[in-house]
């Protein structure tokens, strides 16, 4: 009979007291509050549906879910406090364009997709909305790139600052209209919007929940919405490819991930969960109204695809803002 090495039946023994200990902890899971950590300010555009969904959730898993707001350097101070959490499936992170925009700008020190479980998608949407002040002329997107065609520079589109989505519209849009629309740098949609009912800017893309009210009370007039298709409750908005610039699509989406090697029956746990919350009624009632959608197959390889797609286009997208994709560091 051969016997085998002491260090091997010991390093045996910890291998399965170690897998039996992450079978016990899924099957315990949860047993105590999770958190959801958004990594932008209060009222945000991930903020707001990751503060419904946790409403969601809590009702399903039998425990509360807290949302803390972890904002600072376009979402990496918030999303690198989660990826070096404990992998217990306590503390997620609620995701946005941002993860993949960051990395094309910025230090970052993860990869948003292979750095973190990925759990799925929460919402896609909202789009961005090309809106020019109310008194002007322009009905359509030409007639606006006509004029700033004639008159060089003398466009001012404002815009959230730099590297963010409508910052990179309006580079997309010079780029593919030969013109020189001026980026006039504001702290957020919303004055962004704002500057264009005072007439400081002429034009801007800003998010639907900015947009809307705005075209509403005649203070803008929409010109165009920068999605592949129509707002379902705002049909009447063509897309910017309706308007002949197809590839102008800008919008927001919202995920939620985990610390890296989360276990897996915890990742299927939270998936589901996840999309019944998203699925019922009362989530739908309240984020349609943001111009945001309800992803469909969702799931966990579903959202890295759609992760990894994103990385590619906001590569290109970078490319024509003058700035060279960067290594993770």
């Amino acid at each position: 009979m051969t016997i085998r090495p002491l260090s091997r039946i010991i390093f045996c023994g910890l291998l399965i007291g170690a897998i039996s200990a992450v079978g016990a902890q899924a099957q315990q899971y949860p047993n105590r509050a999770v958190t959801f950590v958004v990594p932008f300010a209060p009222g945000g555009l991930s903020d707001v549906p990751g503060r419904i969904l946790a409403a969601e959730m809590q009702e399903r898993i039998g425990q509360s879910v807290v949302v803390e707001n972890k904002p600072g350097a376009s979402g990496v101070t918030g999303a690198t406090y989660v990826w070096r959490a404990e992998p217990d499936g306590y503390t997620l992170l609620v995701s946005a364009l941002a993860d993949v925009q960051n990395l094309h700008y910025l230090p970052v020190p993860y990869d948003p997709v292979k750095d973190f479980s990925l759990i799925g998608m929460v919402t896609d949407g909202p789009p961005l909305v090309l809106i020019v002040n109310g008194k002007l002329p322009y009905k359509t997107v030409a007639e606006l790139i006509a004029d700033a065609k004639a008159n060089p520079s003398k466009i001012s589109f404002g815009t959230s600052g730099p590297a963010t989505s409508p910052a990179i519209a309006v580079t997309q849009l010079n780029a593919l209209a030969g013109t020189k629309i001026v980026d006039v740098p504001y702290r957020g949609s919303a004055p962004a919007a704002a500057a264009v009912v005072t007439g400081e800017v002429q034009a801007a893309f800003v998010f639907y929940s900015n947009a809307r009210p705005l075209h509403e009370d005649g203070k803008v007039r929409a010109l165009a919405v920068a999605s592949a298709k129509r707002v379902a409750n705002w049909t009447e908005i063509p897309t910017m490819a309706e308007q002949g610039f197809p590839g102008v699509e800008h919008a927001g989406f919202v995920g939620l991930a985990s610390p890296p090697k989360t276990p897996a029956p915890i990742i299927a746990f939270l998936n589901k969960h996840l999309n019944d919350s998203i699925n019922s009624a009362s989530f739908r009632k309240r984020i349609e109204p943001l111009g945001m959608t309800i992803p469909s197959d969702n799931t966990p390889e579903k959202f890295a695809e759609f992760m990894r797609r994103e990385l590619i286009r906001q590569a290109e997208l970078a490319r024509l803002t003058g700035h060279t994709p960067l290594e993770k560091r």
